[in-house]
């Protein structure tokens, strides 16, 4: 320092801007003007505000910080370094290099204290409702008098981009009809994006708007004031019914003398010499770089320290309440540890091969249904289409203002919303939850689904009517392209299941896989329930694909299929028997699946011997020929859907037994082309 003399809470948040311009300068990219005009917002927050504890990251009944305006995440890298989480002024120096921990954007997993990870604006913001929504729920069945054992905050810093985006808005509707007064939302109010100043495009009333919305709104017009935000916040607090937005007027690139309120100090290094002002501006040495003074780092590491207090007082709670309340605890510490309950297997049901032709959203609400009991922390519901998707619970009742406990959740029709509060649920890392749409609409989800799977988290996403054969509704409901979608999608499970039996097999590999998200893709028409006792049993869906039918002789053709289209196979295999053509049928409901297992099973369902090979699947053709190979071919949609009965629409389309037989035939007939090197 040049000898100014200063507050150290002002020293404090004058160290976190110029951490921020010097971080963005050196790495050559990042947003050094939101972290700048945040920085008395975070002083308040990690100094005073929330719980937490630095030097155990996971504590149970910390507060969660969700960091929505992504690109501001030196903000948060600054304070995780200065109130003693494990990460270092060097991590600080390498923000946004190869396999640094301080990425461009906050990532879950890469660093403690990054409770999600956010970017895409408006995601963080609806992943709180999640997040709120776990902890209500947990507060409701594990909370007793005297024991509040879940009682932390979700406290999130959301940006103008943010509030731009359309799924705030239906998150920020849900959070204010469910009462979520665990949320409080600071809206860093700065009045610019990167096209320049926000009212070319945005200049409507956010208080007016999350007041209609239901929530309890504050407007301070000076986010420099750390007095006013202080009081602020404890208001937030205390209000328990309505989540709050504190909206704050701040000043993009704060201290900059040139850049400040502009747009270059939002996506863009500030300049050296601009840097070099900045630091003059408060009194730091501008020839000196990454500057962290002692009293400063003191005064944040005591400031991390007191969370190790309130852990301790939380730990003696917990441990009274575990005398008391044993059973519960013993359930909670359970879930906690991601294992499922003993016994809930059993609770599977098995369909008959002679039962009645079912589809499989309603072999999936029987699947629910009977291991409901058994599994406390699965809940879940629909985008207003629960009697569709028949995801409800029928014998709980709804979550709600009113009812905590409820494990039935109406999302309204807000796929977007939907997908990002089920991945701030499954973060709680307590409940397992699930939400449910027509498979036509993860379109509408697939900025959620995506980051499920970066994060690699357990959430569940069922989707219902997954093909052409969904019928009157039409082009705009049948999915043609969206199978192969998620299919590209690292770290994405998807399972589309042939009947009754493989969609319980799909639950039960959905609710114990780990390593990423699960998408189960089910039928809206009924298909035979394939006999068990006839064919290979359904628990073979864990390996992806298998031999469900093979051929009494060597097999000269292989017939493979997913979903409602595997009957149509079979019975060409027996077609084509009765021509004296040996065929073996393989059910494939998960790509991903099959690609785990080892060279020699694959080597077992798909022999290089044998070349012909002919997959059906009532969606686009595109990725199946890794696996019918250059002498095979594909039976698909490369146009979409016709409004019809959904049995004429998938004849028109070619998926008949009829059809099969003829193209298998056509496949043998010809001759091999060396079609690769």
């Amino acid at each position: 320092m040049n000898g100014v003399t200063t507050s150290i809470q002002q020293l404090g948040i004058d160290t976190v801007r110029i951490l921020a311009a010097d971080a963005v300068q050196k790495a050559k990219s990042g947003h050094p003007g939101t972290p700048m005009g945040l920085a008395p917002i975070g002083h308040v927050l990690w100094s005073e505000s929330m719980n937490y504890n630095s030097e155990n990251p996971e504590w149970i009944n910390r507060d969660r910080f969700i960091l929505s305006a992504g690109h501001a995440c030196m903000l948060q890298y600054s304070f995780l370094y200065l109130t003693g989480y494990p990460i270092t002024l060097e991590d600080i120096k390498n923000f946004r290099q190869l396999h640094s921990k301080t990425a461009g954007h906050p990532e879950y997993g890469l660093l403690p204290g990054i409770e999600v990870t956010t970017g895409p604006l408006g995601q963080g913001f609806a992943n709180g409702v999640g997040f709120a929504i776990a902890q209500k729920y947990m507060a409701a069945r594990y909370n007793r008098p005297g024991f509040d054992i879940f009682n932390y905050k979700i406290y999130t810093i959301c940006s103008d981009g943010d509030l731009m985006e359309g799924i705030t808005s239906e998150a920020a509707s849900i959070a204010g009809h469910l009462q979520l007064g665990n949320l409080i939302y600071l809206y860093d109010d700065n009045h610019i994006t990167i096209e320049g100043d926000t009212d070319i495009a945005f200049d409507e009333d956010v208080a007016q708007r999350f007041e209609a919305y239901g929530w309890h709104v504050q407007v301070l017009a000076d986010g420099n004031d750390t007095d006013a935000l202080s009081a602020a916040i404890k208001n937030a607090q205390a209000e328990t019914i309505r989540p709050s937005l504190i909206k704050v007027r701040t000043h993009i690139g704060y201290g900059s003398p040139n850049k400040a309120n502009t747009a270059s100090a939002h996506g863009s290094p500030l300049g050296e010499e601009e840097v070099k002002l900045v630091k003059k501006n408060f009194g730091f040495d501008p020839d000196r770089y990454f500057e962290v003074p002692d009293e400063v780092l003191n005064y944040y590491r005591e400031a991390g320290k007191k969370g190790t207090e309130k852990e301790r007082e939380w730990n003696q709670l917990y441990k009274a309440y575990k005398e008391k309340y044993a059973t519960l605890a013993h359930e909670y510490e359970l879930l906690r540890s991601g294992k499922l309950p003993e016994g809930w297997k059993e609770k599977l049901p098995v369909f008959k091969g002679d039962e009645k032709p079912m589809a499989t959203r309603k072999a999936s609400g029987k699947v629910l249904n009977a291991i409901a009991d058994a599994i406390p922390n699965l809940i879940g519901g629909a985008a207003d289409l629960a009697p569709s998707t028949d995801t409800n619970l029928e014998h709980y009742k709804s979550f709600s203002g009113e009812n905590r406990e409820g494990r039935n959740f109406h999302f309204g029709i807000r796929e977007h919303a939907m997908g990002a509060i089920i991945n701030g649920m499954a973060l709680s890392k307590y409940v397992i939850p699930y939400g449910a749409t027509f498979f036509i609409f993860s379109d509408y989800m697939r900025p959620p689904i995506r980051l499920a799977a970066i994060m690699k988290i357990h959430s569940i996403f069922v989707f219902t009517h997954d093909s052409i054969g969904l019928g009157e509704d039409g082009t705009t409901h049948q999915p043609v392209e969206q199978l192969i979608g998620l299919r590209s999608v690292p770290n994405l499970t998807v399972i589309r299941p042939a009947d009754a039996n493989e969609t319980v097999q799909a639950w039960r590999v959905a609710l114990e896989l780990k390593g990423g998200p699960v998408a189960l893709v089910l039928t809206r028409q009924g298909i035979p329930v394939i006999d068990q006792k006839k064919y290979t049993k359904a628990n073979e869906l864990e390996k992806g694909a298998y031999i469900l039918s093979d051929s009494e002789d060597a097999a000269q053709i292989i017939l493979m299929a997913t979903g409602s289209e595997v009957q149509w196979v079979l019975a060409a295999q027996q077609k084509l028997k009765e021509q004296v053509i040996a065929a073996r049928v393989v059910s494939m409901p998960s790509w991903e699946l099959f690609e785990k297992q080892n060279a020699a099973y694959k080597e077992k369902i798909f022999p290089k011997a044998i070349r012909k090979r002919l997959a059906v699947e009532a969606g686009s053709p595109l990725g199946w020929h890794k696996y019918v190979t250059d002498e095979g071919d594909v039976i698909g949609i490369d146009r979409f859907g016709e409004s019809a009965p959904g049995e004429e629409v998938m004849k028109e389309y070619g998926f008949t037994v009829e059809n099969v037989v003829e193209r298998a035939k056509a496949l043998l007939n010809e001759k091999p082309q060396n079609k690769r090197s």
